[in-house]
């Protein structure tokens, strides 16, 4: 008697096109330059994104707040209120990043992927990541 397989979804490139345009459209409506990015369940970096006008530093920074979505399956603002409430553990934590910014992909219960932005006010930088989320699912 075969097993039954679990059938994976992940974020393939049409997914990625999708989710690119509505977060760079995101980031037009509200005028921001940032720098967008998208991994796979695993933190690998799957889709980078800079605005002319955003700085350098943005291209580590998404990075890392969308491994932290993926990786922890949590958006990386959970691990900036923790810090604020005094809860150091995020600061040693591999790959955690207390940023607000990156959200998990969620697709049937299952992290599939993690999206971020980088470059606006941080509340504007999760938001240009919901819509990414928003038009995909």
């Amino acid at each position: 008697m075969k097993p039954d397989l679990p059938t994976k979804k992940w974020l393939n490139l049409a997914a990625i096109k999708i989710m690119a345009a509505a977060a760079e459209a995101e980031a037009r409506k509200r005028d921001v330059q940032v720098t967008i990015c998208i991994v796979d369940e695993g933190g690998n970096l799957l889709f980078l994104q800079k605005a002319d006008g955003a700085g350098l530093n943005t291209i580590q920074i998404v990075q890392k707040k969308a491994r932290f979505a993926a990786l922890y399956r949590r958006p990386s603002k959970t691990a900036a209120d923790q810090l604020s409430g005094g809860n150091l553990q995020w600061l040693v934590f591999p790959d955690a990043f207390p940023n607000q910014g990156g959200l998990p992909v969620q697709v049937d219960g299952h992290t599939i992927g993690g999206i971020a932005a980088s470059g606006a006010a941080s509340e504007v930088d999760e938001a240009i990541a919901q819509a990414a989320i928003d038009a995909l699912l």
